[in-house]
């Protein structure tokens, strides 16, 4: 008998639903302090995770989830090149 695969849950920093780690978008701060998208889920630096949906991003925007999370302030410049990321992506 086949043994099933634990599928790894992580919280969505917008909606704040638990999901499938691979429905989500790993935004990660690496060690330099710089902030990208990480659709692979493998690169190094602190990671918080949003839906694949522009609505979710700009609600963490809106509640500063992200700041939260990274315990730095983010640029509105930044926030404006992560939502041009995802709808390229999409």
């Amino acid at each position: 008998m086949a043994k099933e695969r634990k599928i790894p849950l992580r919280k969505c920093s917008g909606c704040g639903e638990m999901k499938p780690k691979t429905e989500l978008v790993r935004v990660v701060r690496s060690p330099e302090g710089e902030l990208s998208m990480d659709l692979t889920g493998r690169k190094a630096g602190r990671g918080a995770y949003v839906c694949r949906s522009i609505d979710c991003l700009r609600t963490a925007r809106k509640a500063r989830r992200l700041e939260r999370s990274f315990a730095c302030a983010i640029p509105a410049e930044i926030y404006d090149r992560l939502e041009e990321e995802m709808m390229e992506g999409e």
